[in-house]
């Protein structure tokens, strides 16, 4: 009679320890899901969140700069201290999962942020001197690539 007991035992604490795995792993999907960060987010993850976060401050930046200077900054150092776009910022090409690319040109600028590994939602970005970002998930993104909301 002490073996079947056990046995029932054994199963009821191999199946609990399944049902706690098994929800841990559920919530662990939950997170790891991307949850929009306001209406229209355009963003399929946290990274491209980040990225597209990082443009919208150094279009802004580039605007205020040329409002002041009248003519856009020909590096991002020199962009440095302007609206939020800080000398950290300028620091480094290596954000995160994306590497940015800045070329200013005559009478403007590119801005290209590029993922590290190029996926569905690592998708490539580009904006210049209009201000208008566009996005690509098989190629490096420029002017003729989606434009995003």
């Amino acid at each position: 009679m002490k073996r079947p007991l056990k046995h029932l035992v054994s199963v009821f604490f191999m199946v609990f320890f399944m049902v706690i795995i098994g929800a841990m792993a559920a919530a662990q999907d939950t997170q790891t899901t991307y949850q929009p960060k306001f209406a229209g987010d355009p963003a399929r993850s946290q990274a491209e969140a980040e990225a597209l976060g990082y443009m919208r401050v150094v279009i802004r930046a580039q605007k205020l700069y040329k409002k002041r200077h009248n003519h856009y900054a020909q590096s991002l150092a020199e962009l440095a201290g302007t609206g939020s776009f800080t000398k950290r910022m300028a620091h480094s090409t290596d954000r995160g999962d994306y590497t940015v690319g800045f070329r200013p040109h005559k009478d403007g600028y590119m801005l290209a942020l590029t993922p590290k590994q190029l996926s569905a939602d690592h998708r490539s970005f580009f904006a210049d001197e209009d201000g208008v970002i566009h996005a690509d998930e098989q190629k490096g993104a420029d002017e003729n690539s989606p434009k995003i909301k």
